[in-house]
């Protein structure tokens, strides 16, 4: 377990946390269609999709999933595995990598620091297993606002991809 100076707990996740997960996902859904932004995860609930509701369970049960709480309350999620899914047209690192394959927080809770507060999470979780590499991709379009945030947070470009006409970036993070 994991306090930060915000107040953020972050503690190990399973499949008992799906859930909340997958409520943060379609929340993330709502808050970008409402901001004029239906390209990067569609409009469609994340729970409603196709696959969307097995994905989460997956995710909080054969990778590494963490949980941010503030007062008990699930804020945010971070799923870790040792490399980019095989659904991605991305190449596997040439050394042992930590790779974030989602993360996500509560958009009612924005600007507390959750998302960064994760992003050291993986950091150190990286670190622990004496990995020097963490690497995350994100969706490329909309101006670039997310790569931008991953940038603040340590992380530098080092590639992109399209998965159909959705655009992606690569980035990359050295821990030591």
């Amino acid at each position: 377990m994991n306090d930060t100076t915000h107040g953020i707990r972050i503690r190990p996740g399973g499949l008992a946390d799906a859930p909340a997960v997958l409520g943060m996902l379609d929340s993330a859904v709502a808050w970008m269609n409402a901001r004029g932004n239906t390209e990067q995860w569609g409009t469609t609930p994340y729970s409603q999709r196709p696959g969307g509701v097995a994905r989460v369970e997956r995710y909080t049960t054969e990778n590494a999933p963490y949980l941010a709480e503030l007062d008990g309350v699930p804020v945010g999620a971070l799923v870790l595995d040792s490399g980019p899914s095989p659904q991605m047209p991305i190449a596997p690192a040439e050394e042992p990598e930590r790779y974030v394959r989602l993360l996500v927080s509560d958009r009612r809770y924005a600007g507390r620091g959750i998302g960064a507060a994760l992003l050291a999470h993986a950091a150190e979780e990286a670190r622990r297993a004496d990995v020097k590499l963490l690497r995350v991709d994100c969706w490329a379009g909309g101006g670039g606002e997310l790569v931008g945030f991953y940038k603040r947070n340590g992380f530098v470009p080092t590639g992109w991809f399209l998965s159909g006409a959705w655009p992606g970036q690569v980035l990359a993070r050295r821990v030591g």
